[in-house]
């Protein structure tokens, strides 16, 4: 019986690859409802359902929450060009820091949501959201009603692929055609969600399916080129969509890129650009990484669409620095697969310098097809009206103060400024406190008098008595979260606090300095040391700990046990206070393992030659990299002489 199943498993399987991956149908739906329902009956007998059985793919009950999944590989986003100037500027910087010319390739950049699906031992195990790129979100039920993946490949290592989910534009039309009082407005929102639905059987019912693109992780190593791993892909029965080129120079490259503009209008699939990455994984590795991005890809991006519409009010909003930032309401204008009513603009001297007023018409643009802007005045009337640049704080009424181009709020306890604060405090890439948005922050705000990040850590279930929509399972969920968060590496703790010109790779380099305290104790000269500290951030870093309410709020948070911590690294070892690059090919390892090697024993590894640079290690073919380091007169090493020091 168990090798019948395994039989037909093989067979529908094969029928269903063939149906919704090749889109080459070989059997009569007949057919296959037949075997399926053999199956179906051979399961129910022996109570057995094989791992990769597609009776697996039904959509179950429905889930209570998403639980957070940890990536093995960071999953990073890309660095983007809407201009030729900034696609060149990349060819130019990759070209410059590679010790080989690279090829490249390039495919379409879909519009919808992440994913990343896990396989052990050949068979598909989770499937999660890109979430933060570090964590996602596990949807592996909801995944499971695709039929864009196989449950089993022949790999038998452990794998991680990449894709994004995606709803196709007929699709979208077929299901909004028969639900008219639930019509979805474009297909990215759709596709999102649909994976994240809490009932599969909704994910099922709007038909979304995931186009494969990368392999994230392989416990046997990357493939060598992203030509290798799209092949890699399709061989083991994932979804890729057809176009994929590869190119050796930048005019082939534009071209390919001008094929997918033209093309882009007439494809099934929403799509705002193309992708372009370097196709040796040996390249790539030599590039790494900033703090956002992979320094080997790019995402060009088109040209947003663009409509005309009215003005018919202007509103200020606050933000956690206290400027004030002007927001149009506007005539509701499709744009993007979007219904937009109000779009924004940089501050007031953006607003004068576009000519911008009340009752005017306006040209307005999603950029990079997510943020409405407004590109600038088309025509006045007789009723056109200036926007009046406001004295004061439109919600707490202090004086505001003009600080070049922009407006601020003087008031530091201005409440849309304080909201702010809270929210950036809370978010994922500060605190990471989860549930605790900007609307539950602003109800905190003027129900519970909540005003310092200290105040969250004083919050108790009997805080949120009484407030509407806060159950006993969800008041658990948000005290946990912010208990969770007293335990915190400290460079996020810093960039959370929120220090004017501190964002996460300023705050990571701040974080090398070991504690609060320490930081606190730094001058402004000790302070530009620092590789991404200019002279304003260093002011407000120094101001920032000068502050007494500072100072008395950081007592609070540490008397509440909010106790960052520092992620050390090895300082003992063969590369100890070593600032190590690495150069053309290694025979005896890939640059990964040599990399964890030298980090494992006290180095840091960079990737490309500086005045820091301490040592290089260079293998065969060592080109431009090991040229800079002699000019620089520093240590050059041997693949030889680097296994001798690894002992």
């Amino acid at each position: 019986m168990n090798e019948r199943m395994k039989e037909l498993v093989g067979i529908l399987n094969r029928w269903a690859y063939e149906y919704y991956v090749l889109d080459a149908p070989t059997v009569s739906d007949r057919e296959y409802d037949k075997l399926y329902d053999e199956l179906r009956e051979l399961e129910r007998e022996t109570g057995v359902v094989l791992p990769d059985s597609p009776t697996r793919r039904v959509g179950g009950e429905p889930v209570k929450g998403f639980e957070r999944h940890k990536h093995i590989a960071r999953l990073y986003s890309l660095d983007k060009a809407v201009t030729e100037d900034e696609l060149a500027a990349f060819f130019t910087r990759v070209e410059k820091a590679a010790d080989i010319k690279p090829t490249y390739t390039v495919e379409y950049k879909f519009d919808g949501l992440t994913m990343c699906l896990t396989y052990e031992n050949g068979v598909f195990v989770r499937a999660a959201t890109r979430g933060n790129g570090v964590e996602g979100e596990d949807v592996t039920a909801q995944a499971l009603t695709l039929h864009s993946f196989p449950l089993r490949i022949s790999y038998e290592g452990t794998l991680e692929v990449r894709g994004e989910a995606i709803i196709r534009l007929s699709v979208l039309e077929k299901y909004n055609r028969e639900h008219p009082d639930a019509e979805l407005k474009n297909a990215r929102n759709a596709a999102a969600g649909a994976i994240r639905n809490l009932d599969p059987k909704q994910t099922a019912l709007r038909h979304p399916e995931i186009v494969f693109y990368d392999v994230n992780y392989r416990s046997d190593g990357m493939p060598a080129s992203q030509e290798e791993a799209v092949a890699f892909l399709k061989r083991e029965g994932f979804l890729t969509y057809p176009f994929f080129k590869v190119c050796k120079s930048y005019d082939e490259v534009q071209a390919a890129i001008d094929e997918i503009e033209v093309e882009r209008k007439r494809i099934d699939v929403l799509t705002d650009g193309a992708v372009v990455k370097v196709n040796e994984q040996r390249v790539r590795d030599e590039l790494g990484y900033t703090d956002k991005f992979p320094r080997w890809a790019i995402a060009y991006k088109f040209e947003a669409e663009e409509a005309e519409t009215t003005v018919l009010n202007v509103l200020w909003q606050v933000g956690r620095t206290g400027k004030l930032t002007p927001l149009a309401e506007v005539e509701p204008v499709d744009l993007a697969g979007a219904t937009v009513r109000r779009a924004t603009l940089n501050n007031y001297g953006d607003l004068m310098r576009k000519d911008v007023k009340v009752h005017s018409r306006v040209l307005i643009r999603r950029s990079n097809e997510v943020i409405p802007e407004i590109l600038g005045a088309v025509s006045h009337t007789e009723g056109s009206v200036p926007v009046e640049k406001p004295a004061v704080c439109p919600y707490c009424g202090s004086p505001v103060r003009e600080v070049g181009a922009n407006l601020f709020c003087s008031n530091e306890s201005c409440p849309p400024r304080v909201v702010q604060k809270l929210s950036h405090f809370c978010s994922k890439n500060a605190m990471d406190v989860e549930g605790l948005s900007e609307q539950t922050l602003q109800l905190l705000f003027e129900k519970r008098n909540v005003r310092n990040f200290s105040d969250l850590y004083a919050l108790t279930k009997e805080s949120f008595e009484g407030l509407e929509g806060f159950r006993e399972k969800k008041i658990g969920n948000l005290l946990s979260a912010i208990e969770k968060s007293k335990h915190i590496p400290l460079d996020r703790f810093l960039y959370a606090l929120g220090i004017d010109g501190i964002g996460r790779v300023a705050a990571r380099d701040l974080a090398a300095y070991g504690s609060v305290e320490e930081v606190a104790a730094r001058t402004k000269e000790e302070l530009l040391q620092l590789e991404n500290v200019g002279e304003v951030t260093a002011n407000a870093i120094v101001s920032y700990f000068q502050n007494e309410e500072n100072r008395a709020e950081l007592a609070r948070l540490k008397a509440a046990g909010v106790t960052p911590y520092v992620e050390r690294r090895v300082t003992e070892g063969a590369f100890a206070g070593e600032s190590v690059v690495l150069t053309g090919t290694l025979s005896s390892m890939g640059r990964s393992e040599a990399q964890k090697r030298i980090e494992a024993l006290g180095g840091t590894c960079q990737s490309s030659v500086t005045s820091k640079t301490t040592l290089v290690i260079a293998g065969e073919k060592a080109g431009s990299k090991l040229d800079k380091a002699k000019k620089l007169n520093i240590p050059v090493i041997s693949e030889e002489e680097f296994l001798k020091r690894l002992g």
